[in-house]
């Protein structure tokens, strides 16, 4: 129990130094991508009106039919294609 705690602490604290260096706007969002032992998690977020413009992972319905695992290279690259895609779609074309 306690080393789940500090592992989650450790986790809040690299997340809190990373927000205070990285803010995302309107013409230039931040990428944040959380990779758990089986699936990989991509967001594109406007920090200034606190929004997520995109958002992929490998338990969408559209990338679980083409990917077998959720926490390997094949994955990761299905998600980058699929968020970069959606990414186009929601006019964003650079990110932090």
């Amino acid at each position: 129990m306690n080393h789940e705690r500090s592992i989650a602490r450790q986790q809040l604290r690299r997340r809190r130094h990373v927000r205070h260096r990285i803010r995302g706007s309107a013409e230039r969002p931040r990428l944040t991508v959380f990779r758990s032992l089986q699936h990989i998690y991509c967001q594109v977020i406007d920090d200034q009106s606190g929004k997520t413009l995109a958002s992929a992972s490998t338990r969408d319905a559209e990338l679980r039919g083409q990917v077998k695992y959720g926490g390997n290279m094949e994955a990761a690259s299905a998600v980058g294609k699929a968020i970069a895609e959606r990414a186009k779609a929601a006019g964003v074309s650079l990110v932090c």
